[in-house]
């Protein structure tokens, strides 16, 4: 019974556990839901619910798509800078969607668990736009089974109000660039660490060394005395 219970979880199949916010993070029936939403306690993921402001969503909106695409991309960028303070980011992702559980949701996959931790304890003290910064961590592992596989193909008959993930397509260069600047960075800064590494083993090295020096050489009263010895005793032989 424990093995079926372990192989539906998070499926339709299970009656007891929210399969749409294991999958995504989020599910449109929130808190009222009839089914368990269990948080994780630990992710590589984190979720920032409602952050990006699409301007093609308001209906009095006169920009071109040119325009809604740059505007999109400086969000992009600006995000992603700041998540990259808290440690390697994996994947970044925006929705498109328009319902309420979705709407401007912003996903990163971070390397390490603790980073993911570290994000979410500061993001959610902060404000972005004016806005406080909802942040937590989510259940979401694999975004292919997050994404709404007919909106790729063009053929989700939802659109915007689709339960599954409509990701918003930053552009190619921009994101070429930004990860490349982020491997550039954690490459500088891994080669800073070894020679500060370097530069302590090599002190302590010369500590060691310059002990062992003290420890041969005789402490100056001792050599002294010593002389002293010798030159009477040289002097009584002489008598």
């Amino acid at each position: 019974m424990a093995e079926y219970l372990a192989s539906i979880y998070g499926t339709e199949k299970d009656k007891v556990n929210c399969s749409f916010y294991f999958k995504i993070g989020a599910c449109r029936h929130g808190d009222r839901c009839s089914r368990k939403h269990v948080k994780p306690t630990f992710s590589q993921t984190i979720l920032c619910s409602n952050i990006y402001q699409n301007p093609a969503h308001d209906t009095n909106c006169n920009m071109t798509e040119e325009q809604i695409q740059a505007h999109f991309d400086d969000f992009y960028e600006d995000f992603f800078t700041e998540l990259c303070k808290y440690g390697e980011v994996e994947e970044m992702h925006v929705c498109d969607n328009v319902g309420d559980h979705l709407i401007g949701n912003v996903y990163a996959r971070f390397r390490y668990e603790e980073d993911a931790q570290k994000a979410v304890d500061n993001l959610n003290q902060r404000f972005y736009s004016g806005r406080p910064i909802y942040a937590e961590l989510s259940p979401v592992t694999d975004f292919r089974e997050a994404c709404c596989r007919q909106n790729e193909n063009a053929e989700c008959t939802r659109g915007g109000f689709c339960n599954f993930m409509h990701l918003k397509e930053v552009s190619r260069y921009l994101k070429k660039e930004l990860f490349a600047a982020q491997r550039n960075y954690l490459r500088e800064q891994r080669r800073a660490n070894r020679e500060k590494s370097g530069d302590v083993d090599s002190r302590r090295s010369r500590s060691l060394s310059d002990d062992r020096h003290k420890e041969r050489s005789p402490p100056k009263e001792r050599t002294d005395r010593s002389r002293e010895r010798d030159r009477r005793n040289s002097q009584t032989h002489a008598k």
